[in-house]
């Protein structure tokens, strides 16, 4: 079974291009660790096109975070500003990039806002 955290990194790479990033470019990392153990999920983001990778390797913004909260945040339950100003989840480097990337992030399942309608949209 796949988790919330795969399915959501493989839907950003076989997407490859997301206007929503149009004007954007870098490099986001996600350390997703628990104990000793650290998953790394890199994201490319070339003017909007995007390239998933799991390295470990420098990036203009390193997100951490736990694979739990992360899971919240791939299935919209949770939001990644919010984790971050709670202290829950921290970003080192452009902090501009993980505001940017946050719009990746589908919106809770149970909103009827602008965002959600959006996100449905554009899919």
């Amino acid at each position: 079974m796949v988790d919330a955290t795969t399915r959501f990194f493989e839907d950003l790479d076989r997407r490859g291009y997301e206007p929503l990033l149009a004007k954007t470019s870098g490099t986001v990392r996600f350390d997703l660790h628990e104990g000793a153990q650290t998953h790394h999920w890199m994201v490319r983001i070339d003017r909007g096109n995007l390239k998933v990778t799991q390295e470990d390797r420098d990036a203009d913004t390193v997100v951490w975070t736990s694979p739990a909260l992360f899971e919240e945040l791939a299935s919209g339950r949770e939001d990644g500003i919010a984790a971050i100003l709670r202290g829950d989840m921290t970003v080192s480097g452009d902090p501009r990039l993980a505001v940017q990337i946050e719009r990746l992030f589908p919106g809770d399942p149970n909103s009827r806002g602008p965002r959600r309608v959006f996100h449905r949209e554009a899919r």
